[in-house]
């Protein structure tokens, strides 16, 4: 069976959306502004708003 880099990334992706850990994102987001978030996971305003109200509903 072949391979490929798109295959391996996208299952060392599992259970993360726009690149971050979910886990990671959570325990930083109760210390961090959302302006620190996007720092440090190099996304941008917009994105972190995002997964915050993703994170909500789930």
């Amino acid at each position: 069976m072949r391979a490929s880099e798109k295959g391996m990334n996208a299952q060392s992706m599992n259970g993360r959306l726009f690149g971050v850990d979910f886990h990671d994102f959570i325990e930083k987001e109760q210390h961090a502004t959302s302006v620190e978030l996007a720092s440090e996971f190099g996304l941008t305003m917009r994105d972190v708003r995002k997964l915050k109200k993703l994170l909500e509903r789930s």
